[in-house]
């Protein structure tokens, strides 16, 4: 694989966590998920974040992908910190900044490819007539041309990635969060969703942040973030 040549020195930061604490009550006992974490990704950059069960790698997920609040710290997208907002407020900016790919694919199951592409731009103020030619754009990116019509059903699981991959890219995110979107997939079709991520990278400056547990995949990317006990390993951030 051709590792970019990005330089940090070129690229805004488009995500900073600064001093993140993640604090759970479980039985009347505080434990504490994140202890303190700090980074930045920039724009155009492809990061994986990676870490042993239990590490905290979820819930850093969750606080990146804006579905949970820090307990302390700040959240800064673009700049602005998000990190106290409510719900509504953080639904609207993830559906227009971020685009999720899971490892569950999470298609409705009787709705076509298309339909599926195009359920982003259900809750954006894009008029009607010109969502389905995006997502027709974008399924066609990720090689599903032939398969508008199909449900999920009639698709094999790494077809299934590409059209979740596509609904990822309707609204023409700043991050695409990858949460171990080869999971469930046999060697060759995450083989294909791993080189279309890189695709995205290296000929779109597309910002892809991949969680993982599997340390080969997360040194596919062209840097690596590593949280052991809630904490980062800073000599990689």
């Amino acid at each position: 694989m051709i590792k970019s040549s990005l330089s940090k020195n070129n690229h805004q930061i488009v995500l900073e966590l600064k001093d993140v604490v993640k604090t759970y009550n479980t039985g009347g006992n505080q434990f504490n998920a994140l202890n303190g974490v700090s980074l930045q990704i920039r724009e155009g950059e492809f990061v994986s974040i990676t870490g042993p069960s239990g590490s905290g790698k979820s819930t850093l997920m969750h606080i990146i992908g804006l579905l949970d609040n820090p307990t302390t710290g700040a959240v800064l997208l673009q700049g602005k910190d998000i990190s106290q907002m409510k719900e509504n407020q953080l639904a609207k900016i993830r559906n227009v900044t971020l685009g999720f790919v899971f490892q569950q694919f999470n298609l409705l199951t009787k709705t076509s490819a298309l339909e599926n592409a195009m359920l982003p731009l259900l809750y954006s103020d894009m008029p009607k007539p010109q969502r389905e030619p995006i997502a027709v754009e974008m399924l066609t990116k990720v090689g599903l041309a032939d398969k508008l019509r199909n449900t999920p059903a009639q698709l094999s699981g790494g077809q299934q990635q590409r059209v979740a991959i596509a609904r990822a890219l309707v609204n023409d995110p700043k991050i695409i969060l990858a949460d171990e979107p080869t999971g469930n997939l046999d060697s060759k079709s995450g083989k294909d969703v791993m080189e279309l991520f890189h695709r995205l990278n290296e000929q779109e400056g597309r910002t892809i942040v991949l969680v993982t547990h599997d340390m080969d995949l997360a040194k596919q990317a062209n840097r690596i973030i590593i949280i052991k006990d809630g904490i980062v390993d800073t000599k990689n951030v």
